[in-house]
């Protein structure tokens, strides 16, 4: 069995949090964290499919230039190859599922077009 209190933890982008919930050669299952007004970096990923399920708050995603608004207990696939960012544009924490097949880690690019602060 595994939780967050237990799970590998780490902190990204402007303290946000992971937790590792599956970490393994062909899968992974992040549970992360976002603070308020956080954001991560718009990027792809070459191999890697991507799942965003939605635990509590509201994100908003921005896939292949288009926003999306995904609220508790939705989700949404994120194919190879298609620049993506999510966003916490709420005055609450955002939950969710991150889940990669294969793991993302080392396989995320930048997009050329990079914003310091979402629009």
């Amino acid at each position: 069995m595994i939780s967050k209190e237990t799970a590998e933890h780490y902190i990204w982008g402007n303290n946000c949090h992971g937790w590792h919930l599956v970490k393994q050669p062909e899968l992974s299952v992040i549970h992360e964290l976002m603070p308020p007004g956080t954001f991560e970096v718009k990027h792809y990923h070459q191999v890697s499919h991507q799942f965003f399920f939605i635990l509590s708050g509201k994100a908003t995603l921005e896939i292949d230039g288009s926003r999306q608004v995904i609220y508790q207990h939705e989700g949404v696939e994120v194919a190879p190859n298609i620049p993506h960012q999510i966003l916490n544009e709420s005055p609450d924490n955002l939950e969710f599922l991150v889940i990669s097949q294969p793991p993302s880690h080392g396989d995320r690019i930048l997009s050329d077009i990079i914003e310091s602060s979402p629009s």
